[in-house]
């Protein structure tokens, strides 16, 4: 399989350029063309690894790369006109994987994206994150964190493990025993209606309602497209 490249990139020419080169060297590549999208598709995609200008309206690269992460390590490559040493030590403070000035050769920027691959890949799979995106929140399964448009969310043990555990079983309907069971492990003694009440909970605290109650069943996540 094919690895998967966004490119985050605002000159239409540029990022078709740029698309085209790596579709022939073998990647699958998706697009945006300012921040706010960058951020919508690194979402939706979950890149092998990205490509990302600094110069972007709505958003800045900078910013776009702060907030990618606090959700994965998903390796960035910086790219710029930008080529003062300031420019390239505030990338790489905002944890960029590599950079690449503009005017720049494809060849170079395919060896870029060889090398940082590499790396990628020689981690100890043991450091990287688990993280279950969904529409606009990313869920850690490794640090038991919860963002939503990149910003952190508390929850409390119990609403993570329903959320995640809905989120692991999208389009399916899941019932209150069922959660029940999954979460809290043995024979609950107590009202059901206590799930009820976690599941106001993730909804209030995420702010959308991306949980369905299926009335007399249970709930659903639907799958997303």
């Amino acid at each position: 399989m094919s690895k998967t490249i966004l490119v985050i990139e605002d000159e239409v020419s540029i990022r078709k350029v740029i698309k085209a080169f790596l579709e022939d060297a073998g990647y699958t590549v998706f697009e945006a063309g300012d921040g706010q999208e960058g951020l919508e598709k690194f979402r939706q995609q979950s890149p092998d690894l990205i490509l990302l200008d600094l110069m972007l309206p709505k958003m800045n690269g900078f910013s776009v790369c702060e907030v990618i992460r606090k959700e994965s390590r998903v390796p960035i490559i910086m790219l710029t006109a930008l080529d003062s040493e300031a420019d390239q030590m505030k990338g790489f403070d905002a944890l960029a994987d590599d950079y690449i000035t503009k005017p720049f050769s494809m060849p170079l920027v395919v060896r870029h994206i060889e090398a940082v691959l590499r790396r990628a890949q020689q981690d100890s799979p043991a450091e990287e994150l688990s993280v279950i995106h969904y529409k606009n929140i990313a869920v850690n399964t490794d640090s038991l964190t919860v963002h939503v448009d990149g910003e952190a969310v508390t929850l409390t043990t119990r609403e993570f493990e329903i959320l995640r555990f809905l989120l692991e079983n999208q389009d399916k309907v899941i019932t209150r025993e069922t959660l029940m069971d999954s979460i809290w492990g043995y024979e609950y003694l107590g009202d059901e209606k206590i799930v009820n009440t976690h599941i106001k909970n993730i909804r209030r605290k995420l702010g959308v309602d991306y949980i369905e109650t299926i009335r007399g069943a249970g709930y659903k996540i639907e799958k997303e497209n």
